[in-house]
């Protein structure tokens, strides 16, 4: 299939820049002596995670159990879900993967403790657990002050192991104040190697210090102590990335193909994507971004969406014909990605595509 005719809207990955990315980020890692456990969440597909697992990465991150299960389907046999699993049927099923991967559960509370090592129990099998740490985003995670208590339950309770402590940060978090992704990523990797070190003091034994998104995981390599870097969105790339200085437009691999179905004026076109093609979740105000998706090659924006319309604005007036088709790089590709069950691998040599799927779209539980 050439790339004409591919049916719009339709998500086009180039081969060439999502290798580059994979390999690059192996690379570093691997340089700095860490861990490269990428996260599915952003691309949810098996071709990718084996294109990762081929370059060195030692597993996967995933955020639920559905997802995740997907994956070991598959044959990946090391996963990490980096997300609470609170809920007696939620930590059984746990327990019930466990038997056919090395399993490790993110922990931050006695609640999960407690019910996690109930269902490994009765399972007759033994959990990996992380102790997640809130380092700033106020998500999920326990506060530093906290984790030593929480890593006495886990020692304690019969059917885990406590493997380490891992962290979310991200680049956007309150106290942020507009920092550049380096130093954030070395201040996230000194935080998280320093409370490591004061468990040690204390006793746990800490052998995984887990840390950094793809604004961060660049440098937080770079921290000595650092075992291991859980990057999701440098696979392809995005807006976000290239407004917190984590990417570059040549890093983006993912593209959305539209075709133009209306001109209501000289300044704006109307694609066949909307609500339901590019993620909403962002409000591009806020982060200084100009719209959902920027047209490559062009000053055009995605600046509002229905469901299935999407408006582009131009800054100068053009002659782009009704029929045309137009690629758009998404603002958060995450949220993308998992709103379409197929994607298109591209090669920029021959104009091919080919489709594969994304199997794990939709996983929520």
């Amino acid at each position: 299939m050439q790339l004409s005719d591919v049916p719009t809207p339709a998500l086009i990955v180039d081969k060439t820049i999502v290798a580059t990315n994979i390999n690059r980020w192996q690379r570093h890692a691997a340089t700095h002596g860490v861990s490269m456990r990428p996260h599915i969440k952003t691309h949810k597909s098996i071709e990718l995670a084996t294109l990762q697992r081929d370059a060195g990465a030692v597993g996967i991150t995933a955020a639920k159990l559905s997802e995740a299960s997907v994956f070991v389907d598959a044959g990946f046999t090391d996963v990490f879900i980096a997300y609470p699993i609170i809920g007696r049927a939620k930590c059984v099923a746990a327990a019930q993967l466990a038997r056919r991967c090395r399993l490790i559960v993110g922990i931050e509370n006695a609640v999960a403790v407690a019910e996690l090592s109930a269902a490994a129990v009765a399972e007759g099998v033994i959990i990996d657990v992380r102790i997640e740490v809130e380092s700033g985003l106020q998500r999920c995670g326990a506060a530093p002050e906290s984790v030593l208590e929480i890593a006495h339950l886990v020692r304690s309770a019969p059917g885990l192991h406590l493997d380490g402590i891992f962290t979310y940060r991200g680049a956007w978090f309150a106290g942020a104040n507009g920092q550049d992704p380096a130093t954030l990523g070395r201040l996230e990797g000194e935080l998280m190697v320093g409370l490591a070190n004061q468990l040690r003091t204390a006793g746990i034994a800490i052998d995984t210090v887990s840390v950094g998104s793809s604004p961060t995981g660049w440098s937080a390599a770079q921290v000595p102590g650092v075992t291991e870097i859980r990057p999701g969105t440098y696979v392809y790339g995005d807006l976000m990335q290239i407004k917190a200085g984590s990417a570059t437009e040549a890093d983006v691999a993912l593209s959305i193909l539209c075709t133009v179905i209306s001109r209501p004026s000289a300044l704006t076109a109307t694609i066949d994507g909307g609500s339901k093609t590019f993620a909403g979740d962002i409000v591009y105000e806020r982060t200084g971004l100009p719209g959902y998706a920027t047209v490559v090659g062009g000053d055009g924006t995605l600046v509002r969406m229905s469901e299935e319309h999407g408006v582009v604005q131009f800054t100068k007036p053009n002659a782009i014909a009704i029929g045309a088709r137009i690629a758009l790089r998404p603002i958060h590709v995450c949220t993308t990605v998992n709103l379409s069950d197929i994607a298109y691998f591209f090669d920029p040599q021959t104009n091919a595509c080919a489709p594969f799927s994304i199997v794990a779209r939709g996983k929520r539980t």
